[in-house]
């Protein structure tokens, strides 16, 4: 049935941790962060797009969700007008899956989509990809979980793989630096390699540096499977929403002759401090959340975004400036309290990142898929 309302709002927000509770490996977020992702009023996706949001129920208790919607700023290609699922989460029974995934389905078509693609929550800049793999590692900011019934489901249901991501846990440490496949000698260390310069986030210029952020983002990335471009509204969001947590150490920007050329935003992990809390704290649970967060203590960090300057493509400096990125991420890493750094989403089509990545960590740590489907008259 269709969400309407705030009681079915709340069920809907609320479910997948009164579905996942006790399975191993899941750790629920916090109920206020996943509200605001379906909020028109806090996600700046519903300035640009439209989503119809379902639940399913079963004598009157609800037993499975899923969302579906339409971006703006995905243009139709090569005669495809595509159209996103998300939010799916449900017990493991085909009988509330498919039910879900065709009213989500019949609301795309009805949008004009010939194409379902998903899971997003909302877009390919949110909550991205059906977790296949790594149920029972570390929960990560921002990374969504399910639980191992859900993929073959979802198959079960006529969709097919599209792409996967995956996640790489880089623990901090002189080991890990030692990995780093770069020429001997060449670091940034205190900040300069001849022209090439780097510094972190300017909290007084907080704007002009996201906006940095944004575009050289957008550029790296645009041509990638899937990419859609960072709006300013999408990045004021964001900043906003991450402002309490973030410190300069968190952005790495690299500038050639006073050029920005590549980028890299580290967020700390929220579920270092919230797992003990549940989905919706107490007055209590708040308060400790709030001190927990004044004094920082974090022990990991997530890579959320990452890019180099088209511009250098097929240069030299371009080859390289990945891996120089990583290396200032780990000697940051030793005036801040994280043990370990996540790097992902990463598309598994991206064989110079993943080469780079397994030299200092063999294998991913997590796989989401990303599923679609045909939608026929």
């Amino acid at each position: 049935m269709p969400v309407e309302g705030r009681r079915l709002l709340s069920a809907f927000v609320t479910l997948p941790r009164r579905l996942y509770a006790g399975q191993p490996g899941y750790v629920p977020p916090l109920d206020m962060e996943q509200r605001d992702l379906v909020d028109p009023k806090k996600n700046a996706f519903f300035r640009r797009g439209r989503a119809r949001l379902f639940l399913a129920l079963r004598d009157g208790r609800p037993v499975g969700r899923v969302s579906a919607q339409i971006d703006d700023l995905v243009a139709p290609r090569e005669g495809e007008n595509i159209g996103f699922f998300g939010a799916l989460d449900a017990i493991d029974d085909i009988a509330v899956v498919a039910p879900l995934l065709d009213a989500a389905c019949a609301w795309l078509r009805a949008q004009g989509a010939s194409v379902a693609r998903g899971p997003f929550l909302l877009n390919y800049n949110g909550e991205y990809g059906l977790m296949v793999e790594g149920q029972q590692m570390p929960p990560m900011i921002a990374m969504p979980w399910h639980p191992h019934w859900l993929p073959p489901l979802v198959e079960a249901c006529g969709f097919a793989k599209a792409m996967d991501v995956v996640a790489y846990q880089m623990q901090m440490g002189p080991e890990a630096e030692a990995a780093l496949p770069l020429p001997s000698g060449l670091r940034l260390g205190e900040g300069r390699l001849g022209s090439v310069t780097t510094r972190g986030l300017r909290k007084g210029r907080l704007a002009e540096d996201a906006e940095i952020l944004r575009r050289l983002y957008n550029d790296a990335w645009r041509r990638s499977w899937g990419a859609v471009d960072l709006t300013r509204e999408d990045i004021t969001t964001m900043v906003a929403q991450m402002k309490p947590l973030l410190r300069p150490e968190h952005y790495v920007l690299i500038e050639q002759k006073g050029e920005p050329v590549a980028v890299a935003l580290v967020v700390p992990n929220i579920y270092d401090v919230v797992g003990d809390l549940g989905g919706g704290p107490s007055p209590l649970g708040w308060a400790r959340l709030a001190m927990r967060l004044l004094r920082h203590r974090f022990h990991s960090a997530r890579v959320i975004l990452l890019g180099v300057s088209k511009d250098l493509e097929g240069t030299a400096l371009g080859a390289i400036l990945p891996a120089l990125i990583i290396g200032e991420l780990m000697r940051r890493g030793r005036t801040l309290p994280y043990r370990m750094i996540e790097l992902g989403w990463i598309l598994e089509t991206n064989t110079p990142m993943r080469r780079l990545i397994e030299r200092i960590v063999p294998e991913p740590c997590k796989r989401h898929r990303v599923y679609e489907k045909p939608l026929t008259a």
